[in-house]
């Protein structure tokens, strides 16, 4: 009987010769195993360029990893950036000060495309500091985020639990529209206070006592003293709300804004002046600056309970922008810090409850809805996918999402299926020093990743020639860019038709000439649903099968074509 640890012995054998005979056959050593830079680029990507920061750098790269631009700043990331329609880069740096909670900024520059510094400002003193995140608006202005200090004193008049108070007082979070003037000047233009919109249940003194779950469109002062939720933030508990993203609705005219330590997200009103905002009524919603909606965690208005809870210590709330599949729903980056089921994250999705005439639904004594979620990824097995803080998700035009794991750090698009068409890691220390590919260090942190696709109006006229990859000793270069940007201008030279559309049982194709076409169709979800090879001029489709929605036919070299099935 031959030994069973020989027979171990033997396999493992095999098993190390095979490895070593593929790691030979592709060009490579083991020592040279793939450790950062591109993993995955399909031609279900979302083709375009992806920004993001670390250290003092700002980078873009596109679908293959290569390098298309950076932006050098003399300040560390304070955190997020944006690249404009203009092609100016607007971010914010961290500079010291009187407050020194996590993700502290408090300077924005505005970079031009060749890296040029524009305008800068310091959005700091003894009273405020701006963190985390910025949004730029359509009218070329953009919203910050702050903390603004109030004393102990202060806290507690305003009916803070004495005991839950740090000596240092409450840093409750305020958001602020800035014009930029100059070259160093700024313009307030709105600006709306948490501090004006609360409530609390300690101390019938005073003037904000009540009910708090009669008044979810206030926020309780005490919650997190309450539920021992989350625990001391910066400045010894000081930062009790930390919100640490912004976004606004050009179409509702909405802000919504996530706050991590107390597991929410916030929707208010942008339609209102300051006075209106620092008040109850005014607006289009008619609410002046009061919640107009909140979701995450329903025990903080005392209307529901922990296992009600949604979101554990989220990041990155977003709407999904207007013409996307999905427009108007919202997301977040769920990072999953102490869930009951144990510690995961999420990408989280929601439709948020919206009447007629376009004001969120809250029935009686309820919680706001919805209670599913509409789309949530979860990694197989969740544990394997868990970011502690940081990190981001950005709902694509065709569809995808793109996920940033900033812990990681890696970059990374998937379908609604949760099929991964796109996959990077980023190969830089938080010094800018490079990487090797193969090597075991541990790159630098990412706040998030931004996809800009490649029709994004900051890209006319730029030179996109790509450079080489970020990472030192990259592997071979064999990456395909797929799908560039719609062209009717090459659908033009062979005369291509498709119609009707939308379509129902039959779709025709017709082109001029003899050549041979490749088509393929894919459904929303970026899912194939047919393809084949066209010759002769015309051909006649059967669409029997294909269920009702929107389809996108491939037309190879000459572009994509978008389709409706409807009966």
């Amino acid at each position: 009987m031959i030994p069973s640890n020989y027979l171990r012995q033997l396999f493992m054998k095999k098993i190390l010769f095979a490895i070593c005979v593929f790691f030979f056959c592709a060009g490579l050593t083991l020592t040279q195993a793939q450790t950062v830079g591109l993993f995955e680029n399909d031609s279900h990507a979302e083709n375009g360029y992806t920004l993001f920061t670390v250290g003092n750098k700002t980078l873009l790269i596109d679908n293959c990893g290569l390098l298309i631009n950076q932006w050098t700043s003399q300040y560390s990331p304070g955190l997020s950036v944006y690249l404009l329609e203009n092609g100016n880069l607007l971010r914010p740096g961290r500079i010291p000060g009187d407050f020194n909670g996590g993700g502290i900024g408090g300077r924005i520059e505005l970079f031009s495309w060749e890296g040029d510094l524009l305008w800068s400002y310091e959005y700091a003193s003894p009273l405020f500091h701006q963190h985390h995140d910025v949004a730029p608006l359509p009218n070329g202005n953009f919203l910050l985020i702050a903390w603004e200090k109030f004393t102990f004193t202060e806290a507690v008049e305003s009916g803070r639990d004495p005991a839950a108070t740090s000596p240092t007082g409450v840093w409750p979070d305020k958001v602020v529209e800035i014009e930029m003037l100059g070259t160093s000047g700024i313009n307030v233009v709105w600006e709306w206070r948490a501090w004006n919109h609360l409530i609390q249940n300690f101390d019938s003194s005073k003037s904000n006592f009540g009910v708090i779950e009669d008044h979810p469109e206030l926020i309780d002062i005490n919650f997190e003293a309450i539920v021992g939720n989350p625990g001391p933030g910066g400045g010894g508990g000081s930062d009790w709300m930390h919100c640490n993203s912004i976004d606004y609705n050009p179409e509702l005219d909405q802000i919504v804004l996530s706050s991590r330590h107390l597991s929410e997200i916030y929707v208010i009103d942008h339609s209102t002046t300051t006075a209106e905002a620092a008040g109850h009524t005014g607006g289009n919603s008619g609410k002046g600056g009061d919640i107009l909606y909140r979701y995450g965690n329903p025990q903080a208005y005392d209307r529901g309970f922990e296992i009600d809870r949604k979101f554990f210590k989220q990041h990155n709330a977003t709407w999904v922008p207007a013409g996307y599949p999905n427009a108007g729903n919202l997301m977040v980056f769920n990072n999953g810090n102490a869930r009951p089921a144990g510690s995961y994250s999420t990408i989280d999705m929601i439709v948020p409850p919206i009447d007629a005439d376009g004001n969120y639904i809250i029935d009686g004594s309820d919680a706001y809805g919805p209670e599913d979620l509409f789309w949530s990824y979860v990694a197989d097995p969740p544990g394997s996918f868990f970011s502690t803080n940081i990190s981001g998700a950005q709902a694509l035009a065709n569809g995808n999402i793109l996920i940033c794991d900033g812990n990681a750090p890696l970059f990374f698009e998937v379908d609604l299926d949760q099929d991964l068409h796109w996959e990077y890691k980023s190969p830089l220390l938080s010094n800018g020093t490079q990487i090797a590919q193969g090597s075991t260090q541990q790159p630098a942190d990412v706040f998030r990743a931004t996809r800009y696709s490649v029709d994004y109006p900051a890209f006319v006229g730029r030179d996109l020639t790509p450079g080489a990859p970020l990472e030192l000793d990259p592997l071979p270069f064999d990456c395909e860019y797929f799908d560039g940007p719609i062209s009717t201008e090459d659908f033009a030279k062979i005369d291509l038709k498709i119609f009707p559309n939308p379509a129902s049982d039959q779709l025709t194709i017709s082109w001029q000439g003899d050549e041979t076409l490749q088509v393929k169709a894919y459904n929303i979800l970026g899912k194939q649903v047919d393809s084949f090879v066209t010759q002769g001029g015309f051909v006649l489709l059967d669409i029997n099968d294909w269920a009702n929605g929107t389809y996108f036919l491939n037309v190879e070299g000459y572009g994509v074509s978008k389709l409706i099935v409807a009966r």
